[in-house]
């Protein structure tokens, strides 16, 4: 189930919070009424975030390895014929 709280429950009720995004669920917090920030486990942080710091360090390793450089358009237009193409980017 979604958990949508007050950034006030991050103070009041940290407990509770905790074991919510233990569990490995988001806790969405607002202010005044309006989304603030989300709160997740280092665990589902890193899941989301591992692949992405992979994808990084594999594209240093490559620019360090290759002379070749493509412009912003050479490089915007492979992903524009990708996504049109329905191919993961």
């Amino acid at each position: 189930m979604l958990q949508i709280r007050p950034v006030s429950d991050l103070r009041n009720k940290f407990t509770e919070i905790e074991r919510v995004v233990s569990d490995g669920s988001p806790v969405f917090l607002t202010k005044n009424g309006y989304g603030s920030m989300v709160v997740l486990s280092l665990e589902a942080y890193c899941r989301l975030t591992d692949s992405i710091e992979a994808a990084l360090f594999q594209a240093d390793y490559e620019a360090e390895h290759d002379a070749r450089r493509l412009s912003h358009e050479e490089v915007f237009d492979s992903i524009r014929e990708k996504i049109h193409a329905g191919e993961n980017v």
